[in-house]
């Protein structure tokens, strides 16, 4: 039963389907092109899409937003705090 419960646990947190989304750090606005944050109204409210690996594929305005965008491109979202 451990076996496969492990099992399915790996297979659970290496899909490649699945797209991690936070709240991007303040830290990380020194990061970001000045230009890019130019239209930004609310830097509050930026969440990054991650794969499972850390890389970043994208910074989006709205919790909602980000979720929406990773469903669009058939990803499975799952929120990190």
């Amino acid at each position: 039963m451990t076996t496969e419960l492990a099992n399915h646990a790996v297979k659970l947190f290496s899909a490649k389907d699945i797209v991690y989304i936070r709240q991007i750090a303040e830290n990380e606005f020194a990061e970001l092109p000045k230009e890019a944050l130019e239209t930004v109204g609310d830097r509050d409210a930026l969440f990054v899409l991650s794969n499972g690996e850390g890389e970043q594929l994208a910074i989006v305005e709205g919790r909602d937003a980000a979720f929406a965008a990773a469903r669009a491109h058939e990803m499975r979202p799952v929120s990190v705090h």
